[in-house]
């Protein structure tokens, strides 16, 4: 049985969190929760399970690494403060305890991240003899293994396109998703950070890059492109409110181009409401968001993902997928040579899930 820690409690490490507890070869040792209001609380408390698990959620990251757990499963939001994140999974790495993460989505192709990301936690895991996985949904599942499982029925492929089309009007995040998007921003704002140059290319050109590695491709380059659409009337939503006039819905993607032609694209369409954006591309009828990979190719091949939950919206499952897509790594990776680790590096067979009855 793997003593394993939940690094944050929100919206995917909640989900992750009810797994751990659930999940007969795994054990929860401990909690790590940055809000006041969460610190000192029952494990159970923090996932919806009624019975008390006895492992109290602390904010002392020092007093979790000498728990000496054998994997930590890290969802705390990296993405606007990357060095302290760096910092802390360093620590438990330099200590021998492996990380799984959904976090620092740079390293989802750690062979593409930059130095100054990379290279600390590498040598923390060359000081701990331990391993450190990145995977979630996008980025992750679908620009690698929807993305491979598609390529797989072509015997020739042209293009690729990943796309993930999703309303996140249901997803509560308005602090560092609203915010990164510029949703409920006028069109003579400053730009949001997601639309600044480059970002988007930081985030999933390295998946961009990787993709054309593993297929024997030489780019010329990569670029971004960004559009923003603003809404004529109000829309209230769980995200947040947005005035007439406000962004409400944003596409941009990062192109792999060869001879001035894009042939690996990742695309986001991201609405607030079903409404926003109606000229751009929709999921099937009836589903609220999938994960799409399109090779034109012989043939061509269309998959979508949608992924479901009798008590939970689209977005909810999503953040759930996001959160298996680490836990069904655990066993393999604590048993992994030591450094970063990359989806290719895991058999298919061993990212399966445990098997309830």
């Amino acid at each position: 049985m793997r003593k394993v820690i939940q690094f944050s409690t929100g919206n995917v490490g909640r989900h992750s969190l009810k797994t751990i507890i659930e999940r007969p070869d795994l054990e929860l040792v401990g909690v790590h929760a940055a809000s006041p209001g969460k610190v000192g609380r029952d494990a159970a408390e923090l996932c919806g399970i009624d019975k008390a698990t006895g492992v109290i959620a602390t904010d002392d990251v020092d007093a979790l690494v000498d728990l000496g757990a054998d994997c930590v499963v890290f969802a705390a939001q990296a993405e606007t403060r990357p060095v302290e994140v760096i910092d802390q999974m360093a620590k438990f790495l330099a200590a021998g305890t492996n990380v799984v993460s959904t976090s620092l989505v740079w390293l989802v192709a750690p062979s593409h991240a930059q130095d100054w990301i990379r290279d600390p936690l590498a040598q923390a895991c060359e000081k701990g003899n331990s391993s450190l996985y990145v995977n979630g949904v996008d980025p992750g599942f679908s620009a690698d293994t929807l993305t491979h499982t598609a390529l797989s029925l072509a015997t020739l492929a042209r293009s690729i396109t990943v796309q993930e089309i999703f309303d996140y009007g249901s997803y509560d995040d308005a602090e560092f998703t609203g915010e990164g998007m510029g949703f409920n921003k006028r069109p003579d704002d400053d730009p949001p950070l997601l639309f600044q140059p480059g970002i988007v290319d930081f985030m999933w050109g390295g998946q961009v890059r990787r993709l054309a590695d593993l297929m024997g491709l030489k780019l010329d380059e990569t670029r971004q492109r960004t559009e923003s659409w603003y809404t004529p009337e109000k829309i209230e939503c769980t995200m947040m409110t947005v005035e007439p006039g406000g962004r409400a819905a944003v596409r941009f993607a990062v192109e792999g181009v060869i001879d001035g032609e894009p042939v690996i694209t990742i695309e986001h369409v991201t609405r607030l409401t079903n409404a926003a954006g109606p000229d751009w591309v929709y999921p099937p009828e009836g589903l609220t968001g999938v994960h799409r990979v399109v090779v034109e190719g012989d043939p061509r091949i269309e998959i979508n993902t949608h992924v479901s939950h009798p008590l939970l919206d689209s977005t909810d499952a999503a953040c759930m997928s996001t959160a298996a897509r680490v836990l069904n790594a655990i066993n393999w990776v604590c048993d992994a040579p030591a450094g970063l680790i990359a989806l290719e590096d895991i058999p298919p067979a061993h990212m399966l899930p445990h098997l309830v009855r």
